[in-house]
């Protein structure tokens, strides 16, 4: 099968876009699912959407009007993205996963009462003529489970059996991680805020310019303010067992800003410094809670040298820090994109794309809802177990 995998994270700023093959022999006593990239793309959103979709991010009530447009325009925008994508690779779709914009993830007392995620699918499957999956999270709430972070799935399948403890790490608007350890259940959970924070500040003192800390230029001329850092770690969520999962809907601006309020006097390099202090020292944490001695990192947050500099000095020598480009040969940015696409061939052949000690449903689901394409649904008979590794073919 030939599935395109589309993402688009808690940053907003762009849709990832991958096409990747998969070939998997059941009766192989190897039982790994082989994946070939064909393509893996990034295609900004233009200035008008990306303003309205973080309208939408923010804790404030909105238009239900907003919400109704932007769910048609990104459904069109992933629709025509998608159609670029295939032409220049000179392929069709079996199936196309949308995971769509997460616009809410509420959560009280700790259990997720609600998910939603817009972009419509209706327009892909219109433009495509291929299937479409989307609602991926849905589900896993329904069974009781945080419907995030659902990459724990990938992260078990590509890293298989590990020697020590190991962290497969995700550094996008929120930083998630995957604790694998020897002889034991995976463990998924959101750590706490990886780029949400940086690139409110970095919007500020660029003015608007640039959404995000482009190299890390701006943290690195900042110095850490260890009084207000202390307050930011004080936050409930960080001592919350896992599994657990947050977003925007905490880590948004008024949040920072109600720290920031009583600080006039701080300088913003030293404010954007200090929230990247904040993300690495959080992420370092949540390892040492867990006995890690190896991190795979991967997102947008790994292309921030001076957050990554300071995530080696906050995980300290005794860990070793490395990619999921070094480990698997899987790019950094297109990980989440192949997680919709291996979510969209477990879903296709009948197989869950969860497991409760990922997300801490009461049972394993199968993902999303299926929008059809220029013809009916064909689903092949179901198979009976899941492959035990992935492996990505170059």
């Amino acid at each position: 099968m030939i599935i395109a995998g589309l993402m688009t994270g808690t940053s907003a700023d762009a849709l990832d876009v991958l096409l990747a093959e998969f070939a998997y022999d059941p009766q192989s006593t190897e039982a790994d699912l082989r994946v070939r990239i064909l393509a893996s793309q990034e295609l900004e959103f233009d200035r008008e959407l990306r303003a309205d979709i973080l309208r939408l991010l923010e804790p404030r009530d909105v238009p239900l009007s907003l919400v109704s447009s932007v769910d048609a325009r990104l459904g069109r925008f992933s629709a025509e993205a998608l159609q670029q994508v295939c032409a220049e690779a000179g392929v069709d779709c079996d199936l196309v996963v949308s995971h769509g914009q997460t616009v809410r993830h509420d959560i009280t007392d700790g259990a997720v009462t609600s998910t939603l995620q817009i972009g419509q699918p209706a327009w892909i499957a219109e433009a495509t003529g291929s299937p479409v999956l989307s609602d991926v999270r849905a589900r896993d709430v329904a069974a009781g489970g945080q419907g995030a972070p659902l990459v724990g799935i990938l992260d078990g399948l590509l890293a298989g059996d590990v020697e020590t403890p190991t962290a497969v790490l995700n550094l996008g608007g929120i930083a998630n991680i995957t604790v694998l350890a020897p002889e034991s259940d995976p463990l998924a959970f959101d750590t706490g805020p990886a780029n949400a924070l940086i690139d409110i500040l970095a919007g500020r003192i660029s003015g608007g310019e640039d959404t995000f800390d482009r190299d890390g230029t701006l943290a690195a001329r900042g110095r850490v303010d260890e009084e207000l850092l202390t307050e930011l770690l004080a936050d409930p969520y960080y001592r919350l067992p896992a599994p657990k999962s947050t977003g925007k809907e905490l880590f948004h601006t008024d949040y920072l800003d109600g720290f920031l309020a009583t600080r006039a006097h701080l300088g913003e390099h030293d404010a954007i410094a200090t929230v990247t202090q904040l993300t690495a020292r959080t992420v370092a944490e949540a390892c040492r809670g867990h006995g890690i001695t190896r991190v795979i990192a991967s997102g947008g947050g790994t292309r921030n040298p001076t957050l990554m500099h300071r995530l080696r000095a906050e995980l300290g020598d005794d860990v070793t820090l490395t990619s999921t480009d070094e480990e698997f040969g899987l790019p950094e940015g297109g990980k989440e994109a192949l997680l919709m696409a291996l979510l969209g061939w477990l879903t296709w052949n009948g197989l869950a794309g969860t497991e409760p000690s990922l997300t801490g449903a009461g049972r394993p689901s199968i993902a999303g809802r299926l929008s059809p394409g220029k013809s009916s649904l064909r689903l092949p008979e179901p198979l009976h177990r899941r492959p035990t590794r992935l492996r990505i073919l170059h």
